[in-house]
């Protein structure tokens, strides 16, 4: 690791901590050379997780799309962003779980609607009348029974 300063390679570790995730290692450093201090950050470096569309196309998995999409379903609802943040990480981390680089759409689609399900039913039928492209009516009404009933088995 090359000091910020005056650019010597050789320095030495003093101070190291996890996060209190434990994905990150802080380090804080001291230079051999000119003394001065600096921190620096250590975290896994993973493979990029490939979202297989329905037309076949690939696209690298986006926190930043669903939590856009999520923040849609879940507008005017009490639900904060910690509990969003939350969401999108169990996302990915069960992502990650399932072993492959790529995953259907699909897949991804219908975690995100069981756990949509769990967290506020509202938000649960506001994001399936767009990924599951209600036409009319109709469409909303029949999710709505679905969920009553599921509500009522539960």
């Amino acid at each position: 690791m090359k000091c910020p300063f005056c650019k010597e390679i050789n320095n030495k570790v003093i101070d190291s901590r996890l996060s209190k995730d434990g994905e990150v290692t802080r380090r804080r450093r001291e230079c051999i050379a000119c003394r001065r201090r600096f921190t620096t950050y250590e975290h896994i470096e993973q493979t990029p997780l490939m979202i297989v569309k329905k037309d076949g196309r690939r696209e690298v998995f986006s926190g930043n799309k669903i939590r856009s999409g999520i923040k849609k379903a879940c507008e005017k609802r009490d639900i904060s962003m910690n509990l969003i943040d939350e969401f999108i990480a169990e996302l990915q981390h069960d992502l990650r779980e399932i072993g492959e680089k790529e995953v259907p759409s699909a897949i991804l689609g219908e975690k995100i609607m069981a756990r949509l399900h769990n967290l506020d039913p509202v938000a649960y039928v506001r994001f399936a009348s767009v990924y599951r492209e209600f036409k009319d009516v109709n469409d909303f009404v029949s999710e709505l029974k679905n969920l009553l009933s599921s509500n009522k088995a539960d």
